[in-house]
């Protein structure tokens, strides 16, 4: 006895409308008009016995059914497509999303070690890279923090401690010798985890006054400002030991703040099996581990 399957093409207008909220975005994706998106999506709650959207004007929102089917689906698309490029006779390109500052200081460098280098697309993201795998057109995401997602795999990367660093012409021009020197020049701060206090208590100067300074989105741009002589910032040790290596950055003092978790890679959940993103996932965590920076892993499936 055959499967009773629905027609595929009311599924993918489902899916697509579902997972934009729009008729008109699905239309667009699908290279159909809006109303043929619409037939194709009337045709399947008729195929199904039961209504997928409700209406009201122009509006569009999931029923309960709706929004349980579409989830459902989108994995099973993910799956059938990940299933249908492993078949093909040359594998496409592994797509890795990250920071610009990620790319550039610590990806990037690395890359000719890696057996399929030529295979990679990188590309950047100038705020937190987008973590929704059905729009971001990423195979990879390399996130801040190892914060858990649902339906994704967050491997932590990196644990890093934090220490002062200036430019090599910034330093020559207002001799830096102690902790206490720092007061009188610009400090770059960060809106996320900004650790200048802690580092002063570290340093023996508890409730110090700090000095006005500019606060960044975060530690990349505070960072590159330091390399343009303009001022100091409190670098992870992980992230810019490549930089401090060229001779653009020098470290301040041996006072370290704590050490904490900071990038983490992010695969779909639904791609677990996809054995070019283990081994990525292994020779990035390989890359790391060679630094001594790797945190305590989390406990996965044995790749």
């Amino acid at each position: 006895m055959g499967r009773k399957l629905p027609p595929f093409a009311a599924v993918r207008a489902f899916e697509a409308t579902a997972r934009h909220m729009s008729v008109k975005a699905a239309a667009d994706e699908l290279c159909l008009t809006p109303s043929a998106v619409s037939h194709q999506i009337k045709a399947l709650e008729g195929f199904l016995d039961t209504q997928l959207f409700e209406r009201a004007g122009n509006r569009i929102s999931l029923t309960l059914t709706g929004e349980t089917y579409a989830g459902k689906l989108t994995h099973l698309l993910d799956t059938f497509l990940e299933e249908t490029d492993a078949v093909r006779e040359t594998p496409g390109p592994l797509r890795v999303l990250s920071t610009p500052g990620f790319a550039a200081r610590w990806l990037v460098p690395r890359l000719p070690r890696l057996e399929f280098a030529r295979d990679i697309r990188l590309r950047v993201s100038n705020g937190a890279p987008s973590l929704d795998f059905a729009t971001n057109d990423a195979d990879v995401v390399i996130q801040w923090s190892d914060r858990p997602t649902p339906g994704l795999r967050v491997d932590p990367l990196m644990a890093s401690a934090r220490y002062p660093v200036i430019s090599p012409l910034l330093q020559e021009r207002e001799d830096v010798r102690r902790p206490e020197d720092l007061l009188r020049l610009t400090l770059f701060y960060d809106e996320t985890d900004d650790a200048w206090p802690e580092w002063f208590a570290a340093a023996g100067l508890p409730g110090a006054d700090l000095p006005p300074g500019p606060t960044f989105p975060n530690c990349e741009l505070s960072t590159t400002m330091v390399e343009q002589h303009q001022g100091v910032s409190l670098a992870y040790d992980a992230v810019v030991r490549g930089t401090i290596a060229s001779g653009r950055l020098m470290r301040l003092f041996d006072v370290t703040t704590p050490p904490m978790s900071i990038y983490a890679i992010a695969t779909p959940e639904a791609r677990a099996g996809d054995a070019r993103l283990a081994a990525f996932r292994r020779w990035l965590r390989a890359e790391a581990e060679a630094d001594g920076v790797v945190p305590e892993p989390r406990p996965h499936a044995a790749e």
